[in-house]
């Protein structure tokens, strides 16, 4: 785990799964693969192979040996959705976070397609389950709205949109079914400029909705002179968390020796895995 994450929507990060293939313009400057190919070719590092796509089981029931209720993004260093994460290893993932249900997940994808899939058939279990909000990206028109088509399709009980990159104007398009919006700017080297008047639109149907808006930063080079203020105040807002019980430890470590050995017992040769 991640603890203390950087991102300012979330307490920690979790990947089961590491690496990545681009898909939509939103991908042009990930901060995922910039910082996992600075690691390609070191040794026993977490990112030897950089950022190739491969599955990590032995981190597969972590969130389980963490008692202390976190906000936890999943696969802030990969998508959990990619065609090549076999449906099994989602399957049991989810599985994880339907256990440790005194952490809240956060789960983003570009596939949305696979992920209204799936949350109608084999993530039935999970898309029901409060603590675990479902999301997409959106980044402009063409890419970006065809996701929340297929996020309010899958239906799920919590449902998010991640704004960001948000390289256009969206301009007015339907918010029904979606419980919560991030909105933030591109940054780093190369990023491309936001507009206000992009954002001030967006804000104004979450308000007109009654949707938790969340403006994450206006990014840009150095996105700590641009700062996260919109119109002299920063926005904050989030759903209101949905926390289970946390199991006793000796319970916990039971449950996460069944699913390690569970993919174990599957262990597809398909996809190279590390520890």
């Amino acid at each position: 785990m991640s603890a203390n994450s950087k991102i300012e929507w979330t307490d920690a990060t979790w990947n089961p799964v590491r690496g990545c293939t681009k898909v939509s313009p939103g991908c042009i400057h990930c901060y995922a693969e910039t910082l996992a190919e600075r690691f390609r070719g070191v040794p026993n590092h977490p990112y030897e192979q950089g950022f190739d796509l491969r599955l990590v089981p032995d981190k597969i029931a972590e969130p389980l040996s963490w008692s202390k209720p976190q906000m936890v993004f999943v696969n802030s260093m990969s998508d959990l959705f990619h065609k090549d994460v076999p449906d099994d290893y989602i399957v049991l993932v989810a599985g994880v976070m339907a256990s440790a249900n005194w952490h809240t997940y956060q789960v983003l994808t570009k596939r949305s397609d696979r992920l209204r899939d799936l949350l109608q058939t084999k993530l039935a279990f999970a898309s029901e389950l409060p603590h675990i909000w479902w999301g997409v990206s959106v980044e402009n028109r063409k890419y970006g709205l065809p996701r929340v088509e297929h996020l309010r399709q899958a239906d799920p009980k919590m449902a998010f949109l991640s704004v960001e990159p948000l390289l256009e104007d969206l301009g007015s398009f339907s918010l029904s079914g979606i419980d919560w919006v991030i909105v933030g700017g591109e940054s780093g080297a190369g990023a491309r400029p936001m507009n206000p008047a992009w954002v001030a639109e967006i804000q104004r149907q979450c308000r007109e909705s009654s949707i938790p808006f969340f403006f994450k930063q206006w990014g840009g080079a150095k996105k700590s002179l641009t700062g996260r203020e919109l119109n002299g105040r920063t926005f904050d807002e989030m759903p209101p968390l949905n926390r289970g019980r946390i199991l006793p430890s000796a319970e916990r470590k039971l449950l996460a020796a069944a699913f390690a050995a569970e993919w174990r017992d599957r262990c597809p040769p398909k996809i190279h895995h590390v520890a």
